[in-house]
């Protein structure tokens, strides 16, 4: 406790941490639980902040100097210097729980399956560090769906913080002005029959702004058209799943006409087959 208050919390705060320190035990528990405690004092971090962060994951009282030190290194190799790495642990404090590979993997994913910079894939983490636990599939149909479909770049991608919105969202919004006539996807050469709206113009405002400038239209006509792209999203996922199905079904007949084949033997299997 002693210890605790000299660091700078408050009695309740000092009782709190001690209690949730006092629990660790068995496999797993840091050889000196207070070990992260004073980690993330040497982050630059205050007291009040630290409490903060453990609040939000107390899993951090487990964790060994080894992976914290290792983790908080990788995090500035990629860009996260001073200053940002620490905004980026005190809003999202889980970006220390997640093994180095898999930070690694999503930012290689960024790097060569969307092609973003170095420099626009530190500044994605920052803004938006739970992209690092997200579905890689949804995060590469979003990327395609605004880079193909809104023919929108990596660099008006990042100032808009396109990763903090979900696909919903930015289909829905999208569609609702398209449907309006009022954004027109590009041709191949990126031109348009009309000049559609910036990116940030429709994510970056709230619902009012958004219809009152952009769409011209009212909140009862935007609430209507969710509610008809939620069926139609429906109805796109059971006919892709009836699709799937049907698919693995002729895998499962060909297996079986193959299997039947082999049991009849070399010559007569490839007349059956030839026949067919």
């Amino acid at each position: 406790m002693r210890s605790l208050l000299d660091m700078g919390f408050t009695d309740a705060q000092a009782e709190q941490v001690f209690e949730a320190v006092s629990q660790i035990k068995g496999r797993g528990a840091a050889e000196h639980p207070l070990s992260t405690v004073t980690a993330l004092f040497f982050l630059g971090l205050n007291s009040s902040s630290v409490f903060k962060i453990l609040e939000k994951c107390p899993e951090l009282y487990r964790m060994k100097d080894s992976q914290f030190s290792q983790r908080i290194a990788n995090l500035r190799k990629l860009g996260l210097v001073e200053g940002s790495l620490q905004r980026v642990v005190a809003y999202y404090p889980q970006i220390l729980m997640i093994p180095v590979k898999q930070i690694k993997n999503v930012a290689m994913f960024l790097r060569e399956k969307c092609l973003f910079t170095v420099q626009q894939v530190t500044s994605i983490l920052r803004d938006h560090p739970a992209i690092l636990q997200e579905d890689q599939g949804q995060l590469e149909y979003k990327f395609q769906y605004v880079y193909f479909r809104m023919g929108i770049k990596q660099e008006e991608m990042v100032k808009t913080r396109l990763f903090r919105f979900s696909l919903e969202e930015v289909r829905c919004r999208h569609c609702f002005l398209e449907r309006r006539g009022l954004y027109d996807t590009p041709d191949k050469n990126g031109q348009t029959r009309i000049l559609n709206p910036k990116l940030s113009s429709i994510l970056n405002v709230d619902l009012d702004s958004y219809l009152t400038d952009v769409a011209k239209a009212s909140v009862e006509e935007y609430n209507v058209f969710q509610k008809m792209m939620v069926r139609e999203w429906q109805e796109e996922e059971q006919q892709q799943k009836e699709m799937t199905s049907d698919s693995d079904d002729d895998d499962e007949e060909e297996e079986e006409e193959e299997e039947l084949d082999e049991e009849q033997g070399g010559a007569s299997g490839y007349v059956k087959r030839r026949r067919k």
